[in-house]
């Protein structure tokens, strides 16, 4: 397997404020396309860089924005307390974004994709981020009065767990008829799951909702999603 480099980049937001991030980097980076991938509430962990090292194995260039400036947490409790204290706005429109900018400066196309808050993230920024070429949502939509699908002008793919207490299928069900009335182009994944069923560190209650990784489903997610990079992201 190729072997991947990781390393903590600074880059600037559109406002001219300087944030960090992890950058995962193929063995081939000239003219390889890029991926903006967005935490879960945890923050900046060794399991979501270890997603970027796997989509830099697959010859992507993958950048995980800081969005909790250096703070993460194994802990519920204190990962609901930062998640609370974060500007989805904000994050939406200056981190990710300047996320996109940067690696749009090294790579022809790029994509954005994150997992639970990271997926409501995604969708958010998708709809405020032209420089983007597509987005991959894993379990995870904002409040639907606050997507305006209209703007979301980009392919989209979407991974769901019917047994998710989190985001229920109903409202995935109505985040799917608002994209449709909008004419997004986008493809819904539903599987027989609960919630984080791809991150491999899932197991047990929490707060939000029962969360438990289930391997065979998140691989089979996984291919889905590399088709989808492979068909939005590579000329």
């Amino acid at each position: 397997m190729k072997q991947t480099a990781g390393s903590m980049v600074t880059f600037s937001r559109p406002d001219g404020k300087e944030l960090q991030g992890y950058l995962a980097t193929p063995a081939q980076a000239d003219g390889a396309p890029a991926i903006v991938v967005i935490q879960e509430w945890w923050g900046l962990n060794d399991q979501i860089r270890g997603v970027a090292d796997r989509l830099a194995r697959a010859g992507y260039q993958a950048l995980v924005p800081d969005l909790y400036r250096g703070k993460a947490t194994v802990e519920e409790e204190e990962a609901h307390h930062l998640m609370d204290g974060l500007d989805f706005g904000d994050a939406a429109s200056q981190d990710v974004r300047g996320a996109v900018q940067f690696l749009k400066q090294r790579a022809p196309r790029v994509g954005v994709t994150g997992y639970c808050m990271g997926g409501a993230l995604t969708l958010l920024a998708l709809q405020q981020t032209p420089e983007a070429s597509a987005g991959v949502v894993w379990y995870g939509c904002p409040p639907l009065d606050y997507l305006d699908a209209k703007n979301l002008r980009v392919p989209l793919l979407g991974h769901w767990a019917t047994q998710d207490a989190a985001f229920p299928i109903a409202t995935v069900d109505a985040l799917e008829a608002k994209l449709r009335e909008a004419n997004v182009d986008f493809t819904f994944h539903r599987y027989l799951a609960h919630h984080a069923f791809a991150n491999e560190t899932a197991v047990g209650p929490t707060r939000i909702a029962l969360t438990q990784y289930d391997p065979v489903w998140a691989e089979h997610a996984w291919d889905r999603t590399l088709t989808f990079w492979a068909r939005t992201l590579w000329a």
